[in-house]
């Protein structure tokens, strides 16, 4: 009767279990690890319980009480970070960040190449180190459970130390603490049992020891024999002789967690590796200058694709972001940002990219805005229409009106992957009413051509009315620019767009003016016209032939169901060789905008 009165203990344990398992306890750790939730913040954590139970010796429970109250009080970031925990008389329940056993990483992944494994290794055993070091110079604690199942790898694909369970202090005259688990004995040092030799240790002499059994076991699998510790074969040359001071049998000639960090970060040493170097860098970003801002970034950028996927999702892109929001970042975060948001979920690019994106084509800064534009493809398919319509395309139509022509030159471009999002004011009015002005009256030739193909390319995109009152008006106009690639972009749009003109328009608008055309200067000019006006003269004839045929040859004329497929063939051309003739921005934080456009004509009437 009294148990229906008792308090839930679960009730004040601040995350919840959720039956998902991780690992079952085995014969090296006698922890169940199951997945979890913060009741608060909603955050993935790992369970690490112990319950009698379901098995469960009441040594191991109090081992495991001993191990969450030492966890509590060891705060670094080479440590699992506790979390909360709560105990009773029959279990333990101890949360840590979310985590997984490092044979399970490491042993267990088919989707890595061998770089990133590589990387990983080298990245998570430096970890390990600076978490010894940090247990036995600044905490004076010995771990004494260095091994393959006492490493747990985080979230961000760090490695973390675990299984403090058999921590003790690291003083004068110590021993070496007894391990419930017998299959741990096979890690213990040599001089656990010779007391000559026990009287040579340092504080660091156990777990140097350990770290050596923990580096043969990520080359070669579990140790089943303390004899195989003898086999170099599989260790990385750049380690060896690292490895054999760590494993020497006199306790005494084993290395300090420091001095090996130290041997091995100098020139040609294993942890002489830019990549590593490259994350360690990351927590100084705020304080770097600009010029080591930009090439960190651009490391980070080369590297991507040698770095795991979680250490780039959880590690790299925080302090990127973070950078972006706080430490004046500049233009050179723009590329590793949009790689490692490849790499995301939907939901996860909406919450952490999305907002991003926004703001950086809100940047004052030209070259931002520009890179921005470069890689618009990449990240537009992620974009809904309204974040589009609202957010993006209002900053980026300042770039139409931009006094350098490189920005005028991939905005247009950029209205490529846009025109499918945009909706009818903004691409039917306000595009058109900028590629009127740019296709009349801009200095640069290339802008000019340029702009009468994107306008070709977008016609699938544009209202039926629309484009009945722009096309022919738009691309008859650039006939007569004196810039041959605009005049030869002219012809061309007017056979990519075909489909889209009645045959009336086509006899008595469009063929009157490539007719003109066939006196061109220039010779490749009048070859297309040529070649255009058979094409158009072929079409009336065969209606003429078979009236019939008019309905099928104008059932695009005022559809609505777009198809960019037919002039998918004639735009690469003149899109890629202008670009490379503009200026470049150089960074300057310049506004790249003159002001609002005062003109608002509308884009027919000026084609018109």
């Amino acid at each position: 009767m009294w148990s229906l009165f008792s308090k839930d203990p679960l009730k004040d344990f601040g995350c919840e279990i959720l039956p998902h398992v991780i690992n079952e306890p085995n014969d090296q750790c006698f922890w169940k690890l199951s997945r979890g939730k913060h009741k608060v913040s909603g955050k993935s954590v790992t369970i690490f319980s112990v319950d009698t139970r379901f098995g469960a010796s009441s040594t191991e429970l109090e081992y495991a009480k001993t191990c969450a109250k030492k966890l509590k009080t060891l705060r670094h970031p080479s440590v699992l970070q506790f979390v909360d925990s709560v105990e009773t008389e029959k279990f333990v329940h101890l949360a840590t960040e979310e985590c997984s056993p490092l044979w399970d990483y490491l042993f267990m992944q088919t989707d890595w190449d061998d770089i990133q494994k590589e990387m990983s290794i080298n990245w998570g055993l430096f970890h390990i180190l600076k978490g010894i070091e940090f247990l036995n110079r600044d905490g004076n604690i010995s771990h004494n459970n260095i091994n393959m199942s006492s490493i747990f790898i985080a979230s961000t694909g760090e490695w973390k130390l675990g299984g403090v369970e058999y921590t003790c202090p690291a003083t004068d005259g110590m021993t070496y603490p007894t391990k419930i688990l017998p299959s741990l004995d096979k890690y213990d040092p040599p001089e656990k049992n010779d007391n000559k030799k026990m009287r040579l240790i340092s504080k660091w002499s156990a777990d140097m020891w350990g770290f050596g059994c923990l580096l043969w076991e990520v080359f070669n699998g579990k140790l089943d024999n303390p004899l195989s510790l003898k086999n170099l074969k599989k260790i990385p040359k750049l380690l060896q002789a690292t490895y054999c001071e760590l494993v020497s049998a006199n306790p005494s000639t084993r290395p300090n967690p420091s001095d090996v960090i130290q041997k091995n970060r100098m020139t040609g040493g294993y942890f002489d590796d830019k990549k590593v170097k490259t994350l360690l860098l990351l927590p100084d970003i705020h304080i770097m200058d600009p010029t080591e801002k930009s090439n960190l970034f651009k490391h980070i950028s080369d590297y991507i694709s040698n770095y795991p996927p979680e250490v780039c999702k959880f590690k790299i892109l925080p302090a990127l972001l973070n950078a972006f929001e706080f430490g004046n970042a500049g233009s050179s975060v723009v590329s590793p940002l949009l790689k490692i948001g490849m790499l995301l979920n939907e939901e996860e690019y909406q919450e952490k990219m999305v907002p991003c994106i926004i703001k950086l084509f809100s940047s004052n800064d030209r070259e931002t805005r520009a890179k921005m534009l470069q890689e618009l493809h990449q990240f537009v398919p992620y974009l809904s229409s309204s974040v589009v319509n609202d957010h993006i395309f209002p900053n980026i139509a300042n770039g139409f009106i931009d006094s350098n022509a490189y920005i005028r030159e991939m905005t247009i471009k950029a209205m490529l992957p846009l025109a499918p999002k945009l909706n009818y004011k903004n691409l039917d009015e306000e595009v058109l009413k900028h590629f009127a002005r740019l296709q009349g009256r801009d200095p640069e030739g290339g802008i000019r051509a340029n702009t009468t193909v994107c306008l070709g390319k977008i016609a699938p995109y544009l209202h039926p009315e629309t484009r009945k009152k722009v096309l022919i008006s738009a691309f008859t106009r650039s006939l007569k620019d004196s810039f041959p690639p605009t005049r030869t972009a002219g012809v061309l749009a007017l056979l990519a767009s075909l489909s889209f003109f009645t045959l009336e328009d086509a006899a008595t608008k469009v063929l009157p003016s490539l007719c003109a055309s066939t006196i061109d200067p220039e010779k490749e000019v009048r070859d297309h016209v040529l070649k255009v006006i058979k094409i158009y003269l072929t079409r009336l004839e065969k209606v003429s032939e078979d009236p019939s045929l008019k309905q099928s040859y104008e059932a695009k004329v005022d559809s609505k169901t777009v198809d960019p497929s037919n002039n998918s063939t004639w735009t690469g051309w003149a899109l890629n060789v202008f670009t490379s003739k503009f200026q470049k921005p150089t960074g300057a934080t310049t506004n790249g905008t003159i002001g609002e456009v005062k003109n608002t004509v509308v884009a027919s009437e000026i084609w018109t």
